[in-house]
């Protein structure tokens, strides 16, 4: 893949103006016009098949009077029968608004509960869902409510309820704070503000193409505004991140002296190679999430992992012109040294050098310190509570908080969440007694504060039983009153012969949460060992990869557990803005899991790869560590500096759905960066030394090999004028030569003559020292090699001819002593070199009709 990286980057450079143009023109095009077509955002969270989820899909067929959503003008501080007159010219006048499908009365008599002696509860039932909800409809229940409390002395009203949830998030200016802090750290990090404004200008373009996009894809599917503020939110970060990485590279080179379009071309390749690799971790852990099986989940990974994508292709595509275009610029200037001062990188290097000294020097002490603190700090994540938002989650002050405490207060928090038990009665030849009746035995239900109505719809084919439960809708006691009610579905049925389903707000919740809940293990799984894969494909370990990934599960862990001490505990709620505690949005988990994932594995590629090539030029495991980790360290740490403070950015005036996403985030990136992979990770390595790089050699020869540090495109660079410059051999190595128009016979060992074959041509994942086909490297070409050149490893004369008729530039032929009639197969290999073939085939000896022989030893 290094290979491939190294020719866009030159191809870009050559071309940097139309690579520039054409960012801009899909800029322009596709974000533009997704923003022209977009429909908006579609905020409800639902599982389709779920008994919930059916039973409400239901009721929007023949019972649309219970099934859309609501407001509540709730009425306190008069007492509501003195005020018996304005509240009825209110309803009346409520009934007449668009959209509005009925209104309850607190005096309708069929309803109970709904008025006390000092409150009351007006509820204007819609057709339509809340995010279909007209502002002009809004504006005309608000006009009736204002009216209302103009009429009556003393009172007050509120307007809110679900119709007035405020679920899209909105950008807000505490969230630039993130890109301020990123641009400061790459203002120290470069020292430059060229070199610091690109990374933040690609990032920008990369999710204002992003949002445009998914704004765009809202015309043809449904897209929640918390996966766009995701996206957003991702996308800057790892854009900033990508484009940091291949910038830190390029000016190292260009402080070595490289030319800026070689150095250019080097960093896409090298640095580039980890940035693909790293995206592509992120985006699979994404696109893991619909393991779930659960839509809005789906579209949120798909979303972010579009987001990332993006990020990943401007920073091998536009990144590379953008430096081109800035030019020696970049290249860092030459500083004098301060008379009786260090200089400054130098006391940067021991920074790094002493906090890995620190951290390896005990490393059984580092080990079990981080594995006790960060166990401890996972503890509180026991506590999580799963819920979505609901009226509680609301900025404090807004239509819909004022009203939701108000109606807590008022008449309990059951009636902010109440629950529908639907029943299929259009068998029943008495639908109003059976309603009535069933009614009645709900309403003994534990955890039942009040049945207000139960009644069948006006054909008499479905009834609804509404029940208030006696705790809020996030409350373990809701849930567990919503299991309740469907474990007294058999009974009922045996009962009243009729089917009963549980739905309504609540219920939704309650089932997306339970969905979600059981989603985390598989996912958990799959991401796990996603992670044992890929990196034992990178590293060529065994130990590695088990390490980094329970680091992973610390990092996980520790982030669960700080956000369950803010949202369950309360810790630090007023100081972030929390505005209701006691649960967290329901994909919490599953999104952090996922997103961390990617993250967790750039790190440790960026830091582990520098470590493991120190450690393969030198072989020594201890060296290794700390030369390898000054290295890469200062990046890491910018990058982890810079996705902190961009997710941090985003909790302090977010909205609830959005929270508890970034400050986990924010604490994940903290914990992996700082105190996992740059402080266990070492210590780990260095309890281990040597063993660290073990891999047993039948799965290594199995497994494929990822190049994630661009050793290949350095290996051919390097090798670029051997074996001399404008050399034609067909096959080089660092102990032969064959020239085109040859017929060889590699001969000894049977097995080492048909490894040779097989790395000539290009079929092997490693060859031993120098070795080249056809100008190209082996095994970085490999893949154009097998294209060209033909292998045959059966003795069949016919297949042999056949193969020599065409003519290709190499043809190797394993097994030829045990090819009959070789006088006719050789005389068509003769013609075939005679137009510009060249042969190589493997014996047991030298043939006398073949008069160049090489040998090969095991």
């Amino acid at each position: 893949m290094s290979s491939a990286l190294h020719r866009l980057a030159v191809s870009v450079v050559r071309h940097r103006g139309r690579t520039l143009v054409a960012w801009l023109l899909a800029l322009l095009v596709l974000a533009g016009g997704g923003l022209l077509i977009a429909r908006g955002t579609d905020d409800a969270f639902t599982i389709p098949g779920s008994e919930s989820q059916q039973a409400l899909d239901t009721l929007k067929r023949v019972f649309p009077e219970v099934s859309g959503s609501s407001a509540q003008l709730v009425i306190t501080g008069v007492d509501p029968v003195e005020a018996r007159k304005p509240i009825t010219d209110a309803v009346a006048e409520a009934t007449r608004v668009d959209q509005v499908i009925t209104v309850i009365s607190p005096f309708d008599e069929r309803f109970k509960g709904n008025r006390t002696g000092r409150a009351a509860i007006i509820t204007v039932q819609f057709d339509v869902a809340f995010m279909d909800v007209k502002p002009a409809t809004k504006a005309a229940v608000d006009k009736i409510g204002k009216d209302l409390q103009n009429e009556i002395r003393g009172a007050r009203v509120r307007v809110g309820g679900d119709a007035y949830a405020d679920r899209v998030p909105k950008p807000s200016p505490v969230e630039g704070l993130g890109l301020v802090v990123a641009l400061m750290v790459l203002l120290i990090t470069f020292g430059s503000l060229v070199a610091a404004g690109l990374p933040l200008l690609t990032a920008i373009l990369g999710v204002g193409l992003s949002v445009g996009l998914l704004y765009g894809a809202t015309r043809v599917i449904t897209v929640p505004s918390t996966a766009v503020t995701l996206a957003m939110m991702l996308g800057l970060a790892v854009g900033i991140d990508y484009a940091l990485f291949i910038l830190s590279r390029h000016r190292d080179q260009l402080r070595d002296g490289l030319p800026v379009a070689d150095s250019i071309a080097r960093a896409t390749a090298t640095a580039g190679s980890a940035v693909v690799f790293a995206g592509l971790t992120v985006v699979i852990a994404l696109v893991g999430l619909v393991v779930a099986d659960i839509p809005f989940l789906t579209t949120m990974g798909l979303c972010a992992a579009v987001a990332v994508a993006i990020a990943v292709l401007i920073a091998v595509t536009l990144m590379p012109a953008l430096l081109s275009l800035a030019g020696e610029r970049l290249r860092p200037r030459g500083r004098k040294k301060p008379q009786g001062r260090k200089k400054p990188r130098k006391r940067q290097i021991d920074v790094y050098a002493r906090w890995v000294a620190v951290a390896t020097r005990r490393p059984v002490i580092t080990i079990v310190t981080l594995l006790i603190g960060l166990g401890a700090l996972a503890l509180p994540a026991t506590e999580l509570r799963l819920a979505l938002p609901d009226g509680a989650s609301e900025a404090p002050g807004s239509a819909a908080r004022q009203t939701y405490d108000a109606i807590t207060a008022e008449f309990g928090p059951g009636y902010n969440g109440p629950l529908l038990v639907t029943a299929d009665i259009i068998a029943s030849h008495d639908p109003v007694g059976l309603m009535n009746r069933l009614g009645a035995e709900i309403a003994k239900v534990p955890g039942v504060a009040l049945v207000p109505i139960a009644t069948p719809n006006p054909k008499a084919e479905i009834g609804i039983v509404q029940v208030i439960p006696a705790s809020a809708p996030d409350s373990p006691d809701t849930v567990a009153l919503v299991a309740r009610l469907r474990a007294l579905e058999p009974h009922l049925r045996a009962e009243y012969g009729v089917p009963t389903a549980v739905t309504g707000i609540t219920a939704v919740g309650v089932d997306v949460s339970a969905r979600l809940g059981g989603a985390l293990v598989p996912f958990g799984i799959l991401v796990a060992g996603l992670s044992l894969v890929l990196l034992t494909m990178v590293f060529r370990s065994i130990a590695v990869p088990i390490k980094a990934t329970v680091g992973y599960l610390l990092s996980v862990g520790a982030a669960f557990g700080v956000t369950a001490l803010v949202f369950q505990r309360g810790w630090l709620a007023g100081e972030l803005n929390v505005a209701h505690t006691g649960s967290v949005i329901s994909f919490l988990p599953i999104i952090l899991m996922g997103v961390l994932f990617g993250l967790a594995m750039d790190y440790e590629v960026f830091l582990v790869s520098r470590i493991r090539e120190e450690y393969v030029h030198t072989g020594d495991a201890r060296h290794a560590i700390g030369a390898g980790f000054r290295a890469s360290a200062p990046v890491v740490v910018a990058a982890a500096a810079i996705m902190f403070a961009v997710f941090a950015a985003f909790v302090p005036e977010s909205a609830a759905t959005v929270k508890p996403i970034a400050l986990s985030l924010a604490v994940g990136v903290f914990v992996d960066a700082f105190l996992v992979r740059m402080t266990l990770v070492p210590a780990v390595l260095a309890l281990l030394g040597d063993r660290a790089w073990w891999l047993p050699p039948r799965l290594d020869r199995v497994l494929p090999s990822f190049d994630v540090e661009g050793e290949g495109v350095t290996r051919e660079l390097a090798l670029a004028d051997w074996p001399e410059p404008g050399a034609t051999d067909v096959v080089a190595t660092d102990q032969v030569r064959i020239g085109p128009g040859e017929i060889v016979t590699v001969v000894g060992d049977q097995k080492a003559a048909s490894a040779f074959l097989l790395a000539v041509g290009g079929r092997a994942t490693s060859v031993p020292g120098r070795m080249k086909t056809l100008g190209r490297v082996l095994p970085q070409r490999a893949s154009e090699v097998r294209d060209e050149v033909v292998l045959i490893r059966r003795p069949d004369p016919a297949e042999i001819l056949a193969a020599a008729a065409v003519t290709p530039p190499l043809l190797l032929i394993d097994g030829f002593d045990r090819v009959p009639d070789r006088a006719a197969v050789l005389a068509g290999l003769r013609a075939a070199v005679d137009r510009g073939s060249t042969v190589l085939v493997t014996g047991s000896g030298h043939d006398p009709q073949i008069p160049t022989s090489i040998k090969v030893s095991a």
